[in-house]
């Protein structure tokens, strides 16, 4: 028997915003302006040496792999919304509820 899976408003609310933070991170990361990340390390004798924490590939496959992860929780939150969608026109039924049953009189 397959499993079914129930939804609250929260869990959707919450996917939402992992949603909109990917979106913001990658629209602030456009791949033609990546640019290795060098860090200073401090040697032994007292100098200084360039050590790169994050290269352009590195940073770029992260890129790509977010935006995967994003279409995917994407297909998933628009399923969600679906779900939610249909619990609220089962509840209330088909028909229409007027104004002062639906408290708004």
């Amino acid at each position: 028997m397959a499993k079914k899976t129930t939804y609250s408003e929260v869990e959707l609310e919450f996917a939402e915003k992992q949603l909109a933070s990917w979106k913001a991170y990658v629209e602030a990361n456009p791949i033609e302006e990546l640019k290795d990340r060098i860090h200073w390390k401090e040697t032994k004798s007292g100098g200084a040496i360039p050590m790169v924490t994050a290269s352009i590939e590195a940073q770029g496959k992260f890129l790509q792999e977010t935006m995967k992860n994003y279409l995917l929780l994407l297909r998933e939150v628009e399923s969600m919304r679906e779900k939610e969608a249909e619990k609220k026109i089962s509840a209330r039924g088909t028909a229409e509820l007027t104004p002062t049953e639906e408290g708004l009189i």
